[in-house]
């Protein structure tokens, strides 16, 4: 906790320290319990717990109101008054914020709680279920030859908020994820899964699936750089999909910065992207994937603005029927597009047209394609088409007359999130997924299979 205070009390405490017009004071205490193996062999575990304070100190100048923002570690309650005046000092230094808009009013405790509650905690006793099954992988894989190596990991953060507007709230967001890397005669496979409590994983479909890619690996084939039919797995496409979604902010848009920018001015909102009518969609309320019900901005940026804390979030399509539909608004931003307010929600999903097939029916159906893993090392290369490079990781599959008959080389590529929409061959059944790449910042993600005709694969890579 914050020194010998409680998170709230510290909120409550920086609050009344406050000289500022008004202030705005978050509070984040985490506790994080990790796993770690190599080998078929757990290496470490351990138990870690943090704390931040972050005040915003606001003032009001004769051209509107300056904001201040200082954010501290470990605050204990005899440096709470030098954090808020920090927080003030940088206020008088500052002009005008052009974001600057009314503070949310007062409301409820929010969720995950009463405002008096203790924080949250997690710790080693998340993984009682989860760890002997694991053990039990461990075991299958020595006995066939192959070694699991991977790790899991859990974080609670309660995150306390106030201001001088009287607002009050409170989020408790769990975050797990699995990853789960088998190494083999076949080469590698890896595989990973996002959880709010390691008590939803299957930790036998989990490795068994590793194990079927081993023996896919065990015959090689040599392909040549070009454009394949390829099936994009869940996680492929919530990589390339949560790009798309950071890419997606109302300003860069609206000032022609972005593959979301109108020719001649605005943004592309009402366009369709999608040749079918999938859904790319946010929801603080989605089952498995929820997240903070409000706007918690620790710093102004051009795609979220400390103003907006406590903002209520709901349920947005960013993309409906493939179209167009929304793009990520501070109230700063809606004013400037005319658009409705719809800032960021921390989950992503798309879907696509009812009945979507699961992987294993799609691969049944392909003639001749490539079946991918996973992508990484992931950069933009144009952010007006959304031009993307990377490398494909831990298996590429050749699929010939609906069977996976080997494993071929790795490849970079070079696609465009938005240009794949338009490009659909098939969009399959939605289902909870880990993104590779991106798994540092986003978890919370529900994606389908997609098959494209003419993927990209511009070069060979020797990345294994």
């Amino acid at each position: 906790m914050t020194g010998s205070l409680r998170p709230q009390e510290a909120v409550e405490r920086a609050l009344e320290l406050s000289r500022a017009d008004d202030c705005i004071v978050i509070a984040d205490e985490s506790s994080t319990a990790n796993l770690r193996w190599a080998g078929n062999t757990l290496t470490t575990n351990g138990v870690t717990r943090s704390s931040r304070l972050t005040v915003i100190a606001l003032r009001r100048t004769g051209g509107g109101v300056a904001a201040g923002v200082v954010s501290r570690a470990a605050v204990g309650a005899d440096g709470i008054e030098d954090l808020v005046r920090a927080a003030e000092a940088d206020a008088a230094g500052n002009e005008a914020a052009e974001d600057a808009a009314p503070l949310v009013p007062g409301t409820g405790a929010g969720t995950g709680g009463g405002w008096d509650d203790d924080p949250a905690e997690t710790g080693i006793g998340v993984f009682e279920g989860f760890a002997p099954a694991l053990g039990e992988a461990f075991a299958a894989a020595q006995s066939a030859d192959r070694r699991l190596y991977g790790f899991a990991n859990h974080m609670l953060t309660s995150t306390f908020l106030g201001s001088s507007a009287g607002l009050r709230l409170r989020h408790d967001q769990p975050t797990g994820l699995l990853e789960l890397n088998a190494k083999g005669a076949g080469g590698s496979a890896w595989t990973g899964a996002g959880t709010r409590d390691f008590t939803d994983l299957d930790v036998p479909a989990l490795t068994g699936d590793l194990a079927r890619r081993l023996d896919w690996g065990e015959r090689r084939v040599d392909l040549p750089a070009g454009r394949y039919e390829t099936l994009l797995p869940p996680s492929a496409v919530a990589d390339l999909m949560i790009y798309l979604y950071w890419s997606a902010g109302a300003r860069d848009a609206q000032d022609g910065r972005t593959v979301f920018s109108a020719p001649g001015g605005g943004t592309r909102v009402g366009e369709r992207l999608a040749n079918l009518p999938v859904t790319l969609s946010s929801d603080p309320a989605a089952a498995g994937l929820e997240s903070a019900p409000f706007v918690i901005a620790h710093a102004s940026s051009r795609e979220s603005s400390v103003f907006d804390n406590g903002l209520p979030l709901g349920a947005t399509d960013w993309i409906a029927d493939g179209a167009l539909n929304a793009l990520t608004q501070t109230r700063d931003s809606a004013r400037r597009t005319g658009l409705p307010v719809t800032p960021a929600v921390d989950n992503l999903v798309m879907t696509g047209p009812e009945g979507g097939a699961s992987l294993e029916d799609m691969v049944a159906r392909t003639e001749r394609g490539l079946l991918l893993t996973c992508l990484w090392y992931i950069r933009e290369v144009d952010p007006q088409s959304l031009l993307l490079t990377g490398l494909t990781r831990d298996g590429v599959y050749l699929v010939e007359d609906g069977e996976v008959v080997g494993a071929v080389n790795n490849f970079r590529f070079n696609e465009s999130p938005v240009d794949l929409l338009s490009r659909l061959a098939e969009v399959g059944g939605t289902v909870p997924t880990l993104p590779r790449e991106w798994s540092d910042y986003f978890t919370r993600a529900a994606m389908p299979a997609v098959r494209i005709g003419d993927f990209n694969m511009s070069t060979v890579s020797q990345a294994s």
